[in-house]
């Protein structure tokens, strides 16, 4: 089993900035991605940002160039630097891993954090 447990969320006024952190714990062999979803009451879950523990990195077109994720996959954490945030960035914000439970299988299991909120306003 895998524990999530993000950081970071809260309120903002339009233009500024906020970073995101989760960190995973439990048993695990490895971590294959780590990502971030945001999910406005009503919709759809959507990727905001993705990463793979080959160093690879992808962006929705709606925060590309605003929004930075950093996997450190030594230290099991994840980040998202969110920049010149709007109110349309406004959502539960969710750390999301892909994980790989033991060097013997090659089974990989999905986690999801208990999300935090992210409200940008006046």
């Amino acid at each position: 089993q895998v524990r999530l447990v993000e950081s970071g969320g809260g309120l903002v006024r339009p233009g500024e900035s906020l970073r995101l952190s989760c960190a995973a714990s439990g048993n695990f062999f490895r971590i294959n991605r780590m990502n971030w979803y945001r999910q406005v009451s009503g919709k759809k879950r959507e990727l905001v940002a993705a990463s793979g523990n080959d160093g690879t990195t992808n962006y929705p077109w709606s925060v590309r160039g605003r929004f930075t994720i950093v996997g450190d996959y030594a230290k099991n954490m994840v980040h998202l630097q969110m920049n010149r945030l709007n109110t349309e960035d406004t959502a539960v914000y969710y750390c999301n891993v892909q994980v790989r439970g033991s060097q013997s299988s090659s089974v990989v299991d999905e986690y999801w954090g208990q999300g935090t909120q992210v409200t940008v306003s006046w």
